[in-house]
């Protein structure tokens, strides 16, 4: 929210917890003469001076109502790009495919929360037992995340879905530069066919994966990683294994 509608939304909300002979004036400052303004907001800043209290809890109203509506937004958005995010065939699906609730991850392999994420969610994803998991290639942070992205799909094509889950756990606990020989040692230690990989990473087909997730990205508003999305919530940032079981669990409870 842009600054100035955050402090027309705040004087609302400071209008609706103030007394009862300030909120009717607050809320016909339209209609008021520069004179009657001038002596309104002269009582506004009384009121606040003698209730600075009334200002944290303004605070807390709009902070609600502001979360309120992402909530809904994100909801929306969700629902108009289900069948992008829940049933594409170029991510990688895994956990349970039956599972009854649908964790879609999108990475960058260089990101360091996504780093810290990596096993918790595999923990998650193991003790649960009902969880279906879809992977999103996002590299947003240079050069090296593109080629990580771009070796990882290359190598579901040429490879398969098992190849793909291998390198993609290599590639999110590796160390140091993520150029084409380390890529290389990845494919020689997971006893794949590296050269077939490398020679697919620049086809049309991968760079179109990456494309689109970039488009469903922005279509969703979604900028850093890790972003999940958790049935019909997105959940932007790292979260810690027990508050992900506390998503899971209120996901569960509302369906």
């Amino acid at each position: 929210m842009t600054r100035a509608p955050r402090l027309t939304a705040l004087l609302v909300a400071l209008a609706a917890l103030a007394t009862p002979p300030l909120a009717p004036h607050a809320l016909a400052q339209e209609q008021m003469t520069e004179t009657e303004r001038e002596a309104f907001r002269a009582e506004v800043r009384a009121y606040l001076l003698e209730h600075p209290d009334v200002l944290v809890e303004a605070m807390q109203i709009l902070e609600q109502r502001e979360a309120e509506q992402q909530t809904v937004q994100d909801t929306l958005m969700i629902q108009a790009n289900a069948d992008a995010l829940f049933n594409s065939a170029d991510a990688w699906v895994g956990g349970n495919v039956e599972g009854d609730i649908t964790l879609v991850e999108f990475v960058d392999y260089r990101c360091g929360f996504c780093r810290r994420a990596f096993p918790e969610v595999q923990e998650l994803v193991q003790s649960d037992g009902n969880i279906r998991v879809i992977v999103k290639e996002f590299p947003i942070l240079g050069e090296q995340s593109v080629l990580a992205s771009r070796f990882a799909i290359a190598t579901r094509l040429v490879a398969g879905d098992a190849a793909y889950k291998a390198v993609h756990d290599a590639l999110i606990t590796m160390r140091g530069d993520m150029n084409e020989l380390a890529l290389e040692l990845v494919a020689e230690d997971l006893e794949l066919d590296g050269d077939a990989i490398l020679a697919r990473m620049n086809a049309d087909e991968v760079t179109d994966v990456i494309r689109a997730n970039h488009a469903l990205a922005q279509a969703l508003q979604i900028q850093g990683t890790p972003t999940y999305v958790l049935g019909d919530q997105l959940v932007r940032g790292y979260v810690p294994l027990n508050g992900m079981r506390q998503l899971i669990d209120a996901q569960r409870s509302e369906g």
